[in-house]
């Protein structure tokens, strides 16, 4: 059904990597910062919060309801290992940008070529 294709997909999620990390950007438009949570475990980062409904007066009957209200997780598993101490988020026009640094111990090394 509808409804269940909208709990699994939000929010929507643009996520770009490179060798020093990750950025996701998520589109929570009319949300309370403090009403969303970022945890990390490992290479996943989930975001979930609560998004309340919309408030109407005694007197409206809802006549269509297309933006998604309640409890909402998303999970996303990123091809490396963050460094949690160095994950950043910032809210900003309804986007929650979330910056997801690659831990040290997964960044490619170079390694020197000794000739004798």
């Amino acid at each position: 059904s509808l409804s269940n294709y909208a709990q699994s997909e939000y929010p929507l999620l643009n996520v770009w990597t490179s060798e020093n990390g990750a950025v996701a950007r998520a589109e929570l438009p009319g949300l309370d910062p403090s009403h969303v949570e970022i945890s990390l475990v490992n290479d996943t980062v989930t975001i979930q919060g609560e998004r309340p409904c919309d408030p109407a007066s005694e007197s409206q009957v809802c006549h269509r309801q297309e933006r998604r209200f309640g409890q909402f997780s998303r999970s996303l598993q990123l091809p490396f290992r963050v460094d949690a101490e160095g994950v950043q988020a910032r809210f900003f026009d309804g986007v929650l940008e979330v910056a997801l640094p690659r831990a040290e111990s997964d960044k490619a090394r170079k390694i020197n070529v000794i000739t004798e």
